[in-house]
């Protein structure tokens, strides 16, 4: 019997004995299993693969921990830092472990998470549940490395290193829903049996027709789930969900999920492109898409996993990351997703907070509008409001129909605060 038939039934004998003779629950993994960890909110932080792809080192992974200290964008909330594909040897040592690419990171994983830790800052890696990664699955990268079959293993070495957040890629041509669930169950159930608290972020969508990550919901396997397919720095791709997808697509995705997320557990929409610039021939985002990108993710409760270069990053780029009442929104501990109000090109959504209502003015149309809603649209009581623009601060109260003026591609994020009589 292998590794995963062995931790599959322990998975089914710890569901046997926690039944108390009620009807089985609708979701197959019980939530409990997952690794502790609070996750209450949804997880902030830096990824190496949009600027950098499989061009990483343990020199570029260290310059953006020090940029991420540097910045701010650390006590901003930016804490993981997640070393994605590429960073292994292409084959594993005589005894099946996982080993570091020993030119590119010269002083190992363990060593990397150490130089994090000491800032302040999480550890994060990639890994997929296949045979390959999805570097080694394209071509990109040779070898053949990944996870399937060894996940007790592998688990131990990620806890051995101090990591305490792990990617992990579906990205495989073939298979079923059902099978892409098992494999995440059983590194999620490896990962729970090391003790050490890991945060867990998996992607089902990855070279997957059907893009179960949206029609699936993933609760109890990991603590956030890929929506959709791979974002570019791009406004729009044209495309429904399937890769690439630009910010406008992905919106679109994320209009159908939202009452999936609550604490700990989050619809994840693919990392941040702001500050993205001239990558797979896509120029970057313009600011106020770039504003959309963010207004959007925080509104959906998304995780912020920043994908630029930050030790080279723009003032105004810094100023819409690290900007403290969006990323409030995003963070704010009830944890409820945005809903759109009206659609069409010129769009309203609001979203419940613990203080006060969350709204965007989304203008996904290529020309100025103006846009507007009202406290019944919203379901906000009669009164007096006080209106909050995030991104410039303006503040003023109003019993009218609530308006802006919004650029193509924009969003104005606005708080409502309960009205006063």
């Amino acid at each position: 019997m292998n590794r995963r038939s062995i931790l599959r039934i322990t998975a089914a004998l710890l569901l046997v004995l926690s039944a108390t003779g009620s009807a089985a629950p609708r979701e197959p993994v019980a939530a409990q299993q997952l690794p502790v960890f609070p996750a209450k909110t949804p997880p902030m932080g830096w990824n190496s693969w949009n600027t950098f792809g499989c061009d990483i080192a343990e020199a570029t992974v260290r310059r953006a921990a020090a940029a991420l200290v540097r910045s701010g964008m650390r006590d901003a909330g930016y804490r993981n830092v997640v070393v994605d594909d590429c960073w292994y040897e292409p084959q594993r040592d005589t005894a099946g472990n996982l080993r570091a690419d020993r030119a590119r990171f010269p002083s190992g994983m363990a060593a990397l998470g150490d130089y994090l830790h000491s800032r302040g800052l999480r550890f994060g890696l990639y890994m997929s549940p296949n045979v390959r990664t999805c570097a080694q699955f394209t071509g990109a990268y040779p070898g053949s490395t990944g996870s399937g079959d060894r996940e007790l293993g592998d688990a131990r070495t990620f806890a051995a290193w101090g990591v305490d957040y792990l990617k992990y890629d579906w990205c495989h041509g073939a298979g079923s829903t059902r099978t892409a669930r098992a494999a995440s169950t059983t590194m999620r159930d490896a990962l729970a049996a090391t003790g050490r608290p890991i945060t867990y972020s998996i992607n089902p969508n990855s070279n997957f027709p059907g893009a179960p990550g949206e029609t699936e919901s993933w609760r109890g396997v990991a603590h956030l789930a890929r929506s959709t397919e791979d974002i570019q720095p791009v406004w729009d791709t044209g495309h429904t969900n399937e890769h690439p997808m630009g910010v406008r697509n992905i919106i679109e995705v994320l209009s159908g999920l939202p009452d999936r997320p609550a604490p700990g557990y989050w619809n994840d929409p693919d990392m941040l492109e702001v500050g993205v610039h001239d990558v797979n021939g896509h120029p970057g985002l313009n600011h106020e898409e770039a504003r959309t990108h963010l207004s959007m993710w925080a509104m959906f409760a998304a995780p912020l996993i920043a994908g630029n270069d930050p030790s080279r990053m723009s003032p105004a780029d810094h100023d819409l990351l690290t900007n403290p009442e969006v990323l409030a929104v995003d963070q704010d501990p009830l944890g409820h997703a945005a809903h759109r109000v009206t659609g069409g090109d010129h769009q309203v959504w609001t979203r419940p907070l613990q203080q006060g209502t969350a709204v965007a003015l989304y203008n996904r149309s290529d020309q100025p509008a103006r846009i507007s809603t009202t406290p019944a649209e919203l379901r906000l009581p009669p009164g007096d409001h006080g209106i909050r623009n995030l991104w410039t601060g303006h503040h003023y109260r109003t019993t009218d129909p609530i308006s802006a003026d919004v650029p193509a591609h924009g969003t104005v994020l606005l708080r409502i605060d309960s009205a006063r009589r």
